[in-house]
């Protein structure tokens, strides 16, 4: 049975619905928005040591405590803002993943003024085997290591693996042109 079939299978309906949802529209494929790029990095960071179940629920708290996501209102994020965001239950208050996401968002400013957007940087540094995407981001970003690199790779249509070719999804994935599919 393929990933996308067991996880349908063992769920029940409400979270069947919550996983559906990201796998159908969102899981593989490609973001070409840069606060959303952005944003995938700062849930996929989050995520870290927890259920991504966890993330998709929480995922409306984030967009509204990280200025939906928007990279130059969290590059300037002050001392205030993490203390806010500490005491936001809406969110994973852990100082050192808070301050990553501060810190990444004034990374990404950088690498947009470098290369023109996160996208550019990314289609940029394509194709790399995993291992070299994992230096590169521990190089650029905070709290990046192997499994947050890939799975935020594999979220954004940059690494394969994101679903089989028996998922139902995978034909709709390949019409939006992952980068993975490109040499």
């Amino acid at each position: 049975m393929s990933y996308c079939l067991a996880i349908e299978a063992m769920q029940p309906e409400e979270r069947k619905a919550l996983h559906k949802s990201y796998h159908d529209n969102h899981y593989g494929f490609p973001i070409h928005d840069d606060n959303e790029l952005y944003g995938r990095l700062l849930l996929e960071i989050n995520q870290a040591g927890l259920s991504w179940e966890t993330m998709l629920k929480k995922e409306a708290s984030f967009r509204k405590a990280y200025s939906s996501f928007n990279i130059e209102e969290v590059a300037a994020y002050t001392e205030e803002d993490r203390e806010r965001l500490l005491t936001d239950a809406g969110v994973i208050r852990n100082r050192l993943k808070i301050n990553a996401a501060i810190e990444n968002a004034k990374a990404v400013l950088a690498l947009q003024i470098e290369y023109g957007s996160f996208e550019k940087w990314l289609a940029y540094h394509h194709p790399k085997p995993k291992e070299e995407w994992v230096k590169l981001f521990k190089k650029t970003f905070k709290f990046t290591g192997g499994e947050i690199v890939n799975e935020f790779l594999m979220s954004i249509g940059y690494l394969p693996g994101a679903h089989t070719e028996t998922c139902a999804i995978y034909d709709k994935v390949l019409k939006e042109k992952p980068m993975w599919k490109e040499k």
